[in-house]
């Protein structure tokens, strides 16, 4: 089972966001997801100084078995991404908790979040 990091908050689309109220709000994928992707070898980022939009695609991750789109949990501008996890995609899977964050947004609205507790329920993780 993979592990569900009970700090967090996800979305429904299996992104995780860290907010801590003094900074930018740290986003990346849940370890559910990355197991279900297998190999992650390719990670397309939106750009430094965009806007996302909570509930819509701001990228895509490729893995040997698939191709899925990647939702963005909140609204705000890019303020940095994980050019490490762009160069060596496999940081996604090895630590998707921490060394395989993909970006950081500075929030204007959150979507709709789960706390971990209902996204364990919901995807079989375990916190």
């Amino acid at each position: 089972m993979a592990k569900v990091a009970a700090e967090l908050k996800y979305s429904a689309e299996h992104e995780w966001i860290a907010i801590d109220g003094e900074g930018p709000a740290l986003i990346g994928v849940s370890a559910v997801a990355a197991e279900a992707l297998g190999d992650i070898v390719y990670v397309d980022l939106p750009e430094v100084g965009s806007t996302v939009t909570a509930g819509e695609t701001c990228g895509e991750i490729e893995s040997t078995k698939s191709v899925s789109d990647l939702y963005s949990p909140v609204t705000g501008e890019v303020t940095e991404i994980n050019d490490e996890a762009v160069s060596d995609p496999a940081l996604i899977n090895s630590d998707p908790y921490g060394a395989g964050w993909l970006f950081k947004v500075t929030v204007t609205e959150e979507g709709p979040l789960l706390s971990a507790q209902e996204y364990a329920e919901a995807n079989g993780g375990e916190l």
